[in-house]
């Protein structure tokens, strides 16, 4: 008859039970008393770290140090659940503070971030105390940059949350390192720093402990540093530029056209459900302002305008004549013209969001819909995901929508210049096109993002902001001068390399520490007959 002994070897922690509250971990990591401080300090932080409107980008550097040492000295079960429900609780402070509309959609979304998000704190907490001091320090940052990676590339919100990066996008320097990893290697760095320090403080201050925070600060300081010398000494070339407009609908115009079709007033995520041969009539002082624009932009020297999404909404009988309209106007002024509509359709989905160039010739050069449609709040159908791309005397133009932005991976595009036609609402305009300006640096071309009732603004391949206007309120053109020339990038190049070899790194490790877990269970050490 075969009976366990009361003894455990040391590195075969029960991590599945955790500490009390008031004795050791049985993780060798000690139970810390202000653990519930941490936890309150750390979602106090994380509401500062998600893409808001008031984020601070010190915070999301902090809030994972916090909720990580939570994590390690509480119970599983407790500390885990509590550090999703601290997730779950910012994603949907998220929603309402940017005045995302709550359907069931956006809420199964924000349930969603909040689990994915956790799920770095759960291995940590069950796996990193059976891999060793260098396992120990990689597995939560690598989990928690894969994590990242697969919203981004296989959620339907992309990285419209969740990633890291966009809190610090006021940070250049730091972020010039997108150009080579793409924006999942902030996520890792972030979460590096949570180990590191964790790391430290569960230990006895030593020159061990010392050299695992310096390699670490050394690591950092490299990419500053690196940043700030490809800012300083590789300046985006500025000798040849294009004068590109924006334009936007009348605001005054648009509430006009949609109370005449028995709408309340303009809702930019809407898609009516009307009889489409009203639609003409009431959109034609929508189009001629549009028109007009469009000829005050040219003779203000401006080569491209760019039209905000769904500028013009029109019916799909209307379509022919009013793209007629817009090649003659490009033949006249001599522009690249760039429109926006909303077509609508007698049947489900009721729309089409699409865009479509024309060439100073007349020519229709690209014709585009927009492939990803915001879940839960816009019915069209998606485009084919094609990012279109043309040669033109100021270099190559590419063109998605809007929300097309928030997913990198279709944004690979070798390209000058990317205009984004936006439509977005006054409390999250600006940090959507704010989030933007890292497709430009990941990519190495200049965006142009032109949204109607939000924040307009253009980027150059460093991400530095050329030019930015206040949408919420009506304007003129936005003129803006714009490199011609992109440069190369090695993230365009090799695609999420680094956030595959994160993903593969975090399946690794996972199988060893519990390879680990179960030869340390069955080991004679742990049986005695």
């Amino acid at each position: 008859m075969t009976t366990r002994t009361g003894t455990r070897q040391s590195g075969s922690a029960d991590s599945d039970t955790g500490a009390s509250p008031d004795e050791p971990s049985r993780t060798g990591r000690p139970a810390d008393r202000l653990r519930y401080l941490w936890l309150g300090l750390g979602t106090g932080l994380s509401l500062f770290a998600i893409n808001g409107r008031w984020d601070i980008p010190l915070a999301a550097w902090l809030f994972s140090i916090l909720l990580l040492r939570f994590s390690r000295t509480s119970r599983v079960a407790a500390g885990v659940g509590l550090v999703w429900l601290a997730g779950v609780g910012a994603s949907m402070f998220f929603l309402w503070h940017v005045a995302v509309p709550l359907t069931g959609m956006t809420a199964l979304g924000g349930v969603a971030f909040g689990t994915v998000l956790t799920l770095p704190y759960l291995a940590d907490r069950l796996l990193a105390p059976r891999l060793g001091a260098a396992g120990s320090l990689l597995l939560f940052p690598m989990v928690l940059a894969a994590c990242e990676f697969l919203l981004g590339v296989f959620g339907p919100f992309g990285t419209a949350y969740g990633l890291l990066a966009d809190t610090q996008h006021a940070n250049t320097a730091l972020l010039q390192a997108i150009s080579l990893t793409g924006p999942y290697a902030i996520g890792f760095l972030i979460g590096a720093l949570a180990t590191v320090v964790n790391h430290v403080w569960e230990r006895p201050l030593s020159w061990r402990a010392v050299r695992v925070f310096a390699a670490y600060a050394i690591v950092l300081g490299a990419v500053i540093v690196g940043g700030s010398a490809r800012l300083a000494f590789f300046p985006v070339p500025t000798a040849q530029t294009v004068r590109i407009a924006g334009i936007n609908p009348s605001r005054a115009a648009l509430d006009a056209q949609m109370r005449a079709l028995g709408r309340p007033g303009f809702d930019p995520m809407a898609v009516p459900r009307f009889d489409p041969a009203t639609v003409p009539v009431e959109s034609a002082a929508v189009i001629d302002g549009l028109f007009d624009d469009t000829r005050r932009a040219a003779q203000a020297g401006a080569k491209i305008v760019v039209w905000s999404e769904n500028a013009a909404r029109i019916s799909a009988s209307q379509e022919p004549a009013f793209l007629a309209d817009a090649q003659a106007i490009a033949r006249q002024e001599q522009v690249y013209l760039d429109v926006a509509a909303n077509v609508y359709l007698p049947n489900p989905p009721y729309g089409r969001d699409e865009t479509h160039l024309i060439a100073p010739d007349g020519t229709v050069m690209w014709t585009y819909q927009k492939s990803h449609p915001i879940p839960g709040l816009e019915t069209y159908t998606p485009g084919n995901g094609k990012v279109p791309v043309v040669n033109t005397p100021y270099g190559r133009i590419a063109n998605v929508i809007c929300y097309d932005a928030d997913f990198p991976a279709m944004m690979h595009t070798d390209a000058d210049i990317m205009l984004v036609p936006g439509g977005d609402w006054p409390q999250f305009g600006r940090l959507h096109t704010q989030m933007s300006s890292l497709r430009a640096i990941e990519n190495g071309y200049s965006l142009v993002r032109q949204d109607f009732n939000g924040w307009s603004a253009a980027y150059d391949y460093h991400g530095q902001p050329i030019s930015t206007q206040n949408t919420t309120v009506d304007h003129g053109p936005w003129i803006v001068d714009v490199p011609t020339r992109g440069t190369t990038t090695i993230y365009r190049l090799t695609g999420d390399v680094f956030a595959w070899l994160c993903l593969a790194g975090s399946l690794v490790l996972i199988c060893i520490a519990t390879i680990r877990r179960f030869s340390t269970t069955l080991s004679p050490a742990s049986v005695q007959q």
